[in-house]
């Protein structure tokens, strides 16, 4: 994980663009760490990210037990609404790619009106199964697309960059969860307030009541970072 802020990110996903080569971000949060621990391919594809930004508030809170403390939360909806305030200053272009069918169009569309030169290279939904990678390619392959945005939720999207990446004409790829439908409007973000205190995801468990067992993560976690305390103590 980064020690970063929003604006440090943002900053550095710019160097990512504009440096040589093909690399991507990672946004984890508790669950996704979790998750990480049971999979040996997904732990690898986090840790070997260039950038790796903390996606909840529980990595952050915990992670004052630590050495090393995180300075505070970015989450994936606010940093790719950056990104595109970023793409629309420098000309960059980006893909939306993922999403439940006619949501990422929603969501470019609604981004060109908070942007309005921002250049989407375009949209599609394509499936995150490895049998389905060179049709999910295809429409992409052609374009050269400096921000790739990939919404298929963890661990589908990051593994999908992984395996994909090397074939498309991308500068800088991003797993963002269920990002587009926030952007869209399908989904509701928590108030404000909610959001500030870390509660985000209490307001996404009352909307979201099939999220319980995916929330069972969470103790698990805390119980992970206190063995690693203790561990080092």
């Amino acid at each position: 994980m980064d020690n970063i802020t929003y604006g440090e990110a943002l900053e550095r996903a710019k160097e990512l663009i504009e440096k040589e080569g093909k690399h991507y971000i990672v946004t984890p949060n508790p669950e996704i760490v979790v998750q990480a621990q049971k999979d040996p391919e997904f732990k690898k594809i986090l840790n070997s990210a260039d950038l790796s930004i903390p996606d909840g508030i529980g990595l952050v809170l915990l992670s004052k037990l630590g050495s090393e403390k995180l300075s505070e939360r970015v989450t994936g909806v606010d940093f790719l609404d950056g990104l595109s305030a970023l793409a629309e200053n420098f000309g960059f272009s980006i893909y939306l790619l993922g999403g439940k069918q006619g949501v990422a169009e929603e969501a470019a569309e609604e981004l060109r009106k908070r942007y309005p030169k921002l250049k989407i290279a375009g949209t599609s939904v394509g499936n995150p199964d490895p049998k389905f990678d060179k049709e999910t390619r295809k429409p992409l392959t052609d374009k050269k697309i400096d921000i790739l945005a990939v919404a298929y939720g963890s661990p589908k999207q990051e593994k999908w960059i992984a395996r994909n990446l090397r074939y498309l004409n991308v500068k800088l790829a991003i797993g963002v969860g269920g990002a587009f439908d926030f952007i869209s409007g399908n989904k509701r973000r928590a108030p404000v307030w909610m959001q500030t205190v870390g509660l985000e995801w209490v307001f996404r468990l009352l909307n979201e009541p099939r999220r319980a067992k995916r929330q069972l993560a969470l103790p698990y976690f805390v119980y992970l970072v206190i063995r690693e305390k203790l561990k080092k103590s």
